[in-house]
C-alpha cells in the first residue's frame, strides 16, 4: 500500500510542479504587460524598493496547477476504487480556494487603486471568517467533525461541543493570515510551506490517508514549482491569492489528518511572524512609540540585523523541519 502511495504522491507533485513552473515562466511577461506589478511600502526596508514592480498574483500558477491536477487524480482514484474520501478532499481544496478568491480580490483592488491596500482589514477578516464558518458548517454537515479535538502529545480527545467552533476559527483565521504575513520576503512562504507540506505528506503516510496525501502533494509540488521564479531574487510573486490559498491548504491539511491543533508546532514559523506584528504594535501604542523588534514581522527584523533574504528563508525553513520532526510524534495514533 504504501509503494502505491508513494506513487500517487510523487506522480500529483511532479505533475504540479512542472505545470505551476511553466504556468509562472508563461504568467512572469504577461503580468508585467498589464502592469500587474507590486507596490512596495516607504515603511518597509529600503532596499525592497528596487523589487517595486516585480509581477504579482503569481499564486494563479499553482492554484491553476493544483486544481487541474486535483481533478485529475480524483477521477482517477474513483475509478480505480481506491480508497479515499473525495466529498473530504473537495471541501479542503474547496476551503483553500476561497481564501485564494479572498486573495485575489484584495490583489485586483490594490493594482486598480494603483497602491498597496487593496480590501480593508475589516472587509478581509470578515470574509475569512465567513470562509472558516462555512468550511466548519459543511464539515460538520458531512460528519468530518464532532466538536471533539485530540491533542497532540497527550494522545487524548476532549469534546469542547460549541467552544469548538470559536477555538478553531480562531485558529483557522490565525494560520491563514500568518501564511499571508509569511510571504514578506522572495522565497520565503514557499519555502516554509514546502516543509510543511512534506510533513503532511509524511503524515498521511504514516496515518495511511491517501486523501491527505493527495492534497500534501498539491502544495509539495506548487511551492517547489513556484520557487523556480520566486526565490531570490524573485521574478514573480504570489500576492495575496497566493498566500492565502497555501494559508488555506495548510489549515486543510490539518484538518484532513483530523488533527487541527497539529498545526501549533508545525506553523510555528507562521505563528511567530503574526505574533511579532501583534507584539509590536500593542508595544507601540502602550509605551507610546516605542518598539520591541527593528520592524515587525519578524523576517524583516532579522534582515534589518544584517540578515540576506537567503539565510532567513533557510533559517525559518531549518526551524520549521526542526518542529514538523517534533510534532510527527504528536501524531494522532491510529
Amino acid at each position: 500500500m504504501k509503494i502505491q502511495m508513494i506513487i500517487y504522491f510523487v506522480a500529483c507533485a511532479l505533475v504540479v510542479f512542472l505545470i505551476t513552473a511553466y504556468a509562472s515562466k508563461i504568467m512572469i511577461p504577461m503580468l508585467k504587460s498589464l502592469k500587474m506589478g507590486q507596490k512596495i511600502l516607504d515603511i518597509g526596508p529600503r532596499w525592497h524598493k528596487n523589487k517595486e514592480g516585480t509581477p504579482t498574483m503569481g499564486g494563479i500558477s499553482f492554484i491553476l496547477a493544483s486544481v487541474l491536477v486535483f481533478a485529475a487524480a480524483s477521477i482517477i482514484l474513483f475509478v480505480k476504487g481506491e480508497n479515499v474520501d473525495l466529498g473530504k478532499m473537495t471541501l479542503c481544496i474547496g476551503f483553500a480556494l476561497v481564501n485564494g478568491l479572498i486573495g485575489f480580490i484584495d490583489d485586483f483592488a490594490k493594482f486598480f487603486k494603483k497602491q498597496n491596500q487593496g480590501l480593508k482589514a475589516g472587509q478581509k477578516f470578515f470574509l475569512q471568517l465567513l470562509a472558516a464558518g462555512l468550511f466548519l458548517f459543511f464539515m460538520k454537515v458531512f460528519g468530518y467533525i464532532n466538536e471533539a479535538v485530540y491533542i497532540p502529545f497527550i494522545d487524548i480527545k476532549i469534546k469542547l461541543g460549541v467552544a469548538y467552533y470559536i477555538i478553531m476559527i480562531v485558529l483557522i483565521t490565525g494560520i491563514v493570515n500568518s501564511v499571508n504575513l509569511t510571504d514578506g520576503i522572495d522565497g520565503l512562504a514557499s519555502s516554509v510551506t514546502f516543509v510543511v507540506g512534506g510533513f503532511f505528506a509524511i503524515a498521511s503516510m504514516t496515518l495511511q490517508n491517501m486523501s491527505s496525501l493527495i492534497l500534501s502533494a498539491l502544495v509539495v509540488g506548487a511551492t517547489l514549482g513556484f520557487l523556480v521564479f520566486n526565490f531570490y531574487p524573485a521574478k514573480i510573486f504570489m500576492g495575496d491569492t497566493g498566500s492565502l490559498y497555501l494559508g488555506g491548504m495548510v489549515v486543510a491539511l490539518a484538518f484532513a489528518i483530523d488533527n487541527p491543533l497539529i498545526l501549533v508546532p508545525v506553523g510555528v514559523i507562521y505563528i511567530c511572524e503574526s505574533l511579532s506584528d501583534i507584539i509590536q504594535v500593542g508595544y507601540f501604542k502602550i509605551s507610546g512609540g516605542k518598539r520591541v523588534f527593528k520592524m515587525a514581522p519578524i523576517h524583516h527584523h532579522f534582515e534589518k540585523c544584517g540578515w540576506s533574504e537567503n539565510k532567513v528563508v533557510f533559517v525559518f525553513s531549518f526551524v520549521t523541519f526542526v518542529f514538523c520532526v517534533v510534532a510527527y510524534f504528536g501524531l494522532q495514533q491510529v
